[in-house]
């Protein structure tokens, strides 16, 4: 059974989109933008934020703003452009949404909304009665692996015949909380971060709102199917990764074992690269670990930031684009390699053909996710 991702979304700084965001990479913007705030070193930090009132302004052709948080405007707004798209009946498609944080943002600033909209239960209901789903919305938040994580679960509840349709959404924000938190581990960097580079000095946080359709249906043209995922935990740390790269070890094991292709077989490598000094240096020892160290590799971190629980899946998305259209994105920022083993960072836009790629991510506890994805030709 070929488990498909079809329609999708992209809300971020770059676009309102999928389409525009891909084509402001394509144009080398950046949606890191330095943003003041004294509670913070340096006068402020570097982040990938959406203009509330744009979206605001986006969010207006389907509803009343004011009755929303910014970030469930985000994130319905991503599964209303999803759901244009598709026919489908929403008494027998799945809800799986994504979040780490969900409306934390509540608790330090109100806004006229109450306080128990905080909880990820309540988010999902929300985004769940606006477009009259039917089935129990799944919540899947297991820290920065969660948007991709979510995909994976939705490719297992189709394969065990649970249903045969399903929109994943993905979502979180900039918030004090969270940037308060990655400071004390003094882990923000002082400019746009720099993935895998040797003077990366931290993460650029960003916030986005990503959705996907996963489906067994299939349809004219080409197609991308993910046909190998798994999850693991290395148990190391709450918040370090490990220095073997065990756990993403693992998963890219198991994730080419289900997929029935080799190492050797991967077109490209979407990491996780957050520009900290250990988790990218684990991604290079997992990567080399697995024989993946001539794959052409990117992060997509330079060009949104850290978008915690919808990383992985807005990555997804643009590596589903990047087999579609034969085309490798920069890992923006890069400078000098850093990391102590081999990789094949790509540096510029390049057309190759592609038909597979490895899409990873960690995240705090020790979580760790490999996706395959293949790209079908369909008649």
């Amino acid at each position: 059974m070929d488990i498909l991702l079809q329609e999708d979304s992209i809300i971020s700084p770059l676009g309102f989109s999928t389409s525009e965001n891909i084509k402001a990479m394509k144009a080398g913007n950046s949606g890191l933008q330095f943003h003041e705030n004294l509670r913070f070193q340096n006068g402020g930090f570097y982040a990938g934020i959406i203009e509330a009132a744009l979206l605001a302004d986006n969010f207006s052709i389907i509803g009343d703003a004011t009755k929303f948080t910014k970030l469930e405007q985000m994130m319905l707004l991503a599964t209303q452009s999803v759901l244009n798209n598709n026919q489908l009946d929403l008494s027998e498609t799945a809800l799986i949404i994504s979040s780490t944080k969900g409306n934390i943002d509540l608790f330090g600033n109100p806004q006229n909304f109450s306080k128990d909209r905080a909880k990820l239960n309540s988010l999902a209901k929300i985004i769940q009665e606006f477009f009259g789903f039917k089935l129990k919305p799944i919540i899947v938040s297991n820290a920065c692996i969660s948007g991709g994580l979510a995909v994976a679960i939705s490719k297992r509840f189709i394969q065990a015949g649970k249903f045969n349709n399903a929109i994943v959404v993905a979502g979180d924000l900039v918030s004090d909380f969270v940037t308060s938190g990655f400071q004390s581990f003094q882990a923000l960097s002082a400019t746009p971060c720099k993935p895998f580079s040797k003077n990366r000095d931290g993460i650029s946080l960003g916030e986005a709102a990503a959705a996907i359709l996963v489906s067994n249906n299939k349809r004219e043209g080409d197609s991308v199917s993910l046909i190998g995922d798994a999850s693991t935990n290395d148990a190391n740390h709450i918040s370090a990764p490990s220095r073997t790269g065990e756990g993403l070890y693992k998963s890219i094991q198991q994730a080419l074992k289900e997929s029935k292709l080799s190492a050797s077989e991967m077109d490209y490598l979407s990491a996780h690269g957050t520009a900290t000094i250990f988790n990218d240096e684990m991604e290079a020892v997992a990567f080399n670990r697995a024989a993946l160290a001539h794959v052409p590799v990117n992060s997509f971190k330079g060009f949104y930031g850290h978008t915690l629980g919808a990383s992985a899946l807005l990555e997804t998305i643009l590596t589903k684009h990047s087999l579609l259209n034969n085309e490798l994105y920069p890992s923006l920022n890069f400078e000098e390699l850093g990391v102590s083993k081999p990789l094949n960072i790509i540096q510029k836009i390049e057309k190759k053909e592609l038909k597979t790629a490895l899409k990873t991510a960690s995240g705090f506890g020790g979580c760790n996710l490999a996706m395959i994805l293949k790209k079908s030709f369909n008649g």
